[in-house]
């Protein structure tokens, strides 16, 4: 008996460490275990780029979303004599977890989750500033994380009440409207007003095949509100949530592009190669974001490669012909 539990004992370490190994990867390693994905993200064709006097609006489910996504393309974009603008959905503040390790505390309550909200309101706001974005072009509309889905399912009229900080309205001040309170209506009506104010001609946003609800609800919104305007060709779709452990290799893998998702796997996805000085900001606004580097770390990490995914298509076969 003892000699079989020794074996299965010794058997679930081999596992463990071949499972860590597949996750991590690190150099050539990762390059041996992913030479076939590796070599389908080099073959992408090239994202579309912009010019001068695009108006860029990036709409990020939580604060982190459009660095992960996105600085490479926000680089770019200034880079070219675009405006960018971004605007945030949630503050992030529904992350328990997150506020369980910054405070110490096994039950941080709804107090500590509102401070963590605000927390990452200001590493937004700075990791904006390290990518060149104008503190102007910042709009943050505060509503609750983890919680979008139900404004459009059970609460597009009636106040939802977040299960992490027991507000039903927006509880922040430097937000678009202080006090809103917790409705699809509301948020449908104060994402409107963003996109009215920018009239951007892109749009960047999470796909529907994103697995976070909060992305999913985002994307819906954005898609249906950009095609009342007839201008869904304007919309560019990212994702982050892309299938379990994906990205992989975890962790700091810089000289790979990224590969496919395992969800979405489907899409049409093309490549943005970053240039040094490109991916030198990607790493540095990951690094910003302290409150959740500390938790995620790899997760994050694993998003600083040399290309940055777009799809033109949110589902396949929904391509549409380029706007003017």
């Amino acid at each position: 008996m003892r000699r079989h539990r020794r074996w299965f004992v010794g058997a679930g370490i081999v596992l463990a460490l071949l499972v860590a190994l597949l996750i991590n990867a690190p150099g050539l390693t990762g390059r041996l275990l992913y030479a076939p994905e590796l070599a389908r993200a080099e073959r992408l064709p090239e994202a579309p780029g912009f010019a001068r006097g695009d108006r860029v609006l990036v709409v990020s489910p939580h604060p982190d979303d459009e660095t992960l996504c996105c600085s490479g393309h926000i680089a770019r974009a200034l880079e070219a004599g675009a405006s960018v603008h971004v605007v945030w959905v949630t503050n992030g503040d529904g992350f328990e977890f997150d506020a369980i390790y910054l405070d110490r505390r096994l039950h941080p309550g709804h107090p500590l989750l509102e401070d963590l909200g605000r927390r990452r309101m200001q590493e937004a706001r700075n990791a904006a500033r390290i990518l060149g974005v104008p503190q102007n072009n910042l709009t943050f509309l505060g509503y609750p994380d983890g919680g979008l889905l139900h404004l459009f399912t059970a609460n597009y009229a009636t106040p939802y009440t977040s299960k992490y900080t027991g507000a039903n309205r927006v509880p922040y001040a430097g937000t678009l409207r202080p006090g809103s309170a917790y409705t699809g209506e509301n948020l449908a009506r104060d994402l409107e007003a963003v996109v009215s104010r920018v009239r951007p001609t892109v749009v960047l946003a999470p796909v529907p095949e994103d697995a976070h609800p909060d992305h999913q609800t985002v994307s819906y919104l954005i898609t249906r509100l950009m095609a009342a305007r007839g201008e869904l060709s304007r919309v560019r779709y990212w994702i982050v949530h892309g299938g379990l452990e994906w990205p992989l290799p975890k962790g700091w893998h810089t000289s790979l592009p990224l590969i496919l998702p395992e969800r979405a796997h489907n899409l049409p996805w093309r490549r943005l190669e970053l240039s040094e000085r490109e991916l030198d900001l990607k790493i540095r606004t990951i690094r910003s974001y302290r409150s959740q580097i500390d938790v995620l770390g790899r997760f994050m990490e694993a998003f600083a490669r040399r290309t940055e995914l777009i799809t033109l298509e949110p589902l396949p076969g929904t391509a549409l012909p380029p706007a003017h």
